[in-house]
């Protein structure tokens, strides 16, 4: 019984301590084994897992599309407030895809990133061939560029946009709008001031997005520094751009906008926009999970698209005009182009109550990202942005009318994605599942240990007591005389009397 005593409780004591070595080596090698496969497995490497999904971006993006038609154009024309009705969406399946990878010596990998646009039919409140009144762009465009040019030349534009029948407004099909129209207004206008609209053939909104690469990025694979994966180290050959007034504003910083360095902190963001021809930094807004992956949402600071009056380092992008709406006109061929988040959300309110039909809401026209820390991989995105024409009565030009000087909504779009499917799973299991196990695994071994070691303590006492107990030495193991009776006295009686014979 002591024996299997003995080795029960030196069987606990192994278990438990086995138990609280394994729970301390987890403790303190399990996050350098996630730390290890995260940097493994998110730097741009072939090898990677997640390099087949930078490559060909498996997450379905959608572009929906939202225009803006004016309801009064000729009551507009005469001074008239703008009554604009939103229409759409108009929904396209967005696939990304990149080309001539190229790997560096320098720890870089350059590539080209195309989009390819499908319309969805069944996602889309409308067909592409549906009509909307907008402002004819090219001509209000061309005649806000030429404003301070001799008036003969103003005049001459006005001759040959009665010749062509142009008007300050055009009624065109929503695919007309997004992909194109033959316009013999370009070559009409480049005759009269040659190299004023640096291009032939349509114009269309989104003509150059559809089949089109964003630009020739180069950055970093992450390979030697994890904390620099995905940072743009140039874009078409460039370190920074030269559209704008400071070289704050012309600096090419953060990502290209698809994943960010892995083990990030809740503070902000930065990515590089050939769209809106800048860096743009997003700031921490709030934690929370996309199916059970946690998350960083980052959103838009009200000083995005703040003019250089209420924010001083936004005076490069200027000349300004109210905040919540930047001049991109140097980089769209300086046209009177301007962008703001949809529906001049977070904007000055002048601009809101220029025209009739907006309705600036966060939950519709807020963009946000929902990036899982640990990777820097996006789980869940919407990049929404608004296109404003500026358009006013011009001298010269009769076309233009009586129009008050007003930054015209065009349209806004979203472009959202969530990680799903098979994805999701694979990155749930890897990535999210595989780690708290761990976690949870180190608490399970070291609480286990506790009552192993302690139960395997108590049964080592009480079988020292009990072979304490037995020991030779101990008092209760010494011979006791023997119990007293009726014929004890005579018996010792008879031996005292036979020792004093023995004597006598």
């Amino acid at each position: 019984m002591a024996a299997a005593r003995r080795r029960l409780s030196v069987g606990l004591g192994l278990a438990g301590g086995f138990c609280a070595v394994l729970g301390l080596c987890l403790l303190l090698v399990g996050p350098v084994i996630i730390r290890e496969q995260v940097v493994k497995n998110v730097r741009i490497d072939p090898n990677s897992i997640s390099f087949s999904m930078w490559k060909d971006i498996p997450v379905p993006f959608y572009m929906s599309v939202h225009f803006f038609e004016v309801l009064n154009p000729k009551e507009v024309l005469q001074g008239a407030k703008p009554v604009l009705n939103q229409r759409g969406p108009y929904v396209y399946r967005e696939f990304r895809y990149k080309t001539n990878i190229t790997f560096h010596d320098n720890d870089t990998v350059s590539f080209l990133e195309y989009r390819q646009l499908f319309f969805q039919p069944h996602l889309s409140n409308g067909t592409e061939e549906e009509y909307i009144v907008m402002p004819n762009i090219m001509m209000m465009g061309a005649a806000v560029m030429m404003e301070n040019l001799p008036n003969f030349v103003k005049i001459l534009l006005s001759g040959a946009l009665a010749g062509l029948k142009q008007e300050a407004f055009m009624n065109r099909t929503v695919g007309e709008i997004m992909w194109g129209y033959e316009d013999p207004l370009i070559d009409a206008i480049n005759m009269i001031v040659p190299g004023l609209i640096p291009f032939k053939g349509k114009f269309g909104i989104f003509i150059q997005l559809n089949n089109s690469d964003s630009g020739l990025f180069t950055v970093n694979t992450g390979v030697k520094n994890i904390s620099r994966v995905h940072m743009v180290d140039s874009w078409n050959g460039m370190k920074k751009v030269n559209y704008w007034r400071s070289n704050q504003c012309n600096m090419i910083n953060g990502t290209s906008g698809e994943m960010w360095p892995p083990f990030m902190a809740p503070t902000s963001l930065e990515f590089y926009s050939p769209d809106a021809c800048r860096s743009m930094t997003l700031v921490y807004e709030q934690s929370g999970k996309f199916k059970g992956v946690p998350t960083y949402r980052f959103v838009a600071p009200k000083t995005l698209f703040a003019n250089g009056t209420d924010y001083p380092p936004n005076e490069g992008f200027c000349p300004c005009m109210q905040s919540g709406i930047q001049n991109v006109s140097t980089c769209r061929f300086n046209a009177p182009m301007f962008i703001s988040h949809p529906h001049f959300y977070n904007a000055d309110p002048a601009l809101v109550n220029a025209v009739e039909g907006l309705h600036p809401s966060k939950d519709q026209h807020a963009l946000f990202l929902d990036v899982h820390p640990m990777t820097g991989i996006p789980m869940n995105c919407s990049i929404k942005l608004q296109l404003n024409l500026y358009i006013k009565r011009v001298s010269g030009i009769i076309q233009t009318g009586k129009i008050k000087p007003v930054v015209l909504p065009l349209l806004w779009f979203a472009e959202s994605g969530a990680i799903e499917g098979s994805v999701l799973t694979q990155f749930y299991t890897n990535l999210v599942l595989l780690p708290t196990l761990l976690d949870y695994l180190q608490y399970i071994f070291l609480g286990l240990s506790v009552p192993l070691i302690i139960s395997a303590a108590v049964l080592m006492a009480r079988g020292q007591r009990a072979s304490t107990e037995k020991s030779p030495c101990h008092p209760a193991a010494q011979r006791q005389p023997p119990p007293s009776s009726e014929t004890t006295p005579l018996l010792h009686d008879a031996g005292t009397l036979s020792q004093g014979d023995v004597e006598a």
